[in-house]
């Protein structure tokens, strides 16, 4: 079995690192080089960066981001957030990205997902999703923008599709646990998880160590993203681990 990843979220507006609650209020965290810095030495496993603003001139500081932290860092990082094509793929992993994400823009044109893979390979492409619980359907509807348009599409489905047009991972937010440090959600965490063959990144909710060891364990993620607890300086990377180690949970 693959040991699980711990990874930290920069979420990044208009070039600083912000964090919120159920993808609102935002408030400020910090430089985006200084925290992959940080947590490179720290011992995360991968860095995200999403650039949620994500307007042209966003776009513009997170390609600076981008190659100023891939001089900083050696592990392997993320970037998301308004790339649309595969030009803009391919500009951010010359600034140094390892892998692209991407929401909006493979919902609204699947094919992206293939071109890139086709392109860049697989394991390049990271299929972001955001879900929340949709209580008429009694499953998960899929967001775009941030979290702002509902899609009318199941998550469930979206996320077999997506892995069958070529996606590498995906990176599986719950918007009912973003923010709130309850835990993540282990129901639709367990419903992705066991519907795919690729890595699942677990993403909303964490707020102690314990939710990470639950999240491999009862939710089959095969890795554990979190923001708010590592920027504010809530835990470490490394007592994350070492909590997964006491449990028998094989790390990096």
């Amino acid at each position: 079995m693959l040991a699980k990843r711990i990874i930290p979220c920069l979420d990044v507006k208009d070039g600083r690192v912000v964090k919120g609650v159920n993808f609102v209020n935002l408030r400020d965290a910090g430089d985006p080089v200084e925290l992959a810095a940080i947590y490179d030495k720290e011992g995360a496993d991968e860095l995200v960066f999403l650039d949620i603003s994500a307007s042209h001139e966003g776009r513009a500081t997170m390609v600076e981001v981008v190659q100023q932290t891939a001089e900083q860092v050696t592990i392997p990082f993320t970037v998301g957030g308004g790339i649309g094509s595969v030009d803009d793929m391919k500009r951010m992993l010359r600034a140094g990205a390892d892998k692209i994400g991407i929401n909006t823009a493979a919902l609204r044109n699947p094919q992206l997902i293939s071109d890139g893979a086709r392109r860049f390979g697989s394991q390049c492409i990271v299929v972001a999703v955001d879900a929340r619980f949709n209580s008429e359907w009694g499953e998960w509807e899929v967001f775009t923008h941030g979290g702002r348009n509902a899609t009318g599409i199941r998550a469930l489905e979206w996320v077999k599709r997506a892995e069958t047009l070529g996606a590498g991972e995906l990176l599986l937010t719950s918007m009912d646990a973003d923010g709130t440090k309850d835990g993540f959600d282990i129901k639709l965490t367990r419903a992705v998880s066991e519907l795919v063959s690729i890595p699942v990144i677990a993403s909303g909710g964490a707020g102690r160590k314990e939710h990470f060891a639950e999240v491999f364990e009862q939710g089959k993620a095969d890795a554990g993203l979190a923001a708010t607890i590592f920027h504010y300086k809530e835990m470490t990377i490394e007592e994350v681990k070492d909590d997964l180690r006491s449990k028998g949970v094989e790390v990096r």
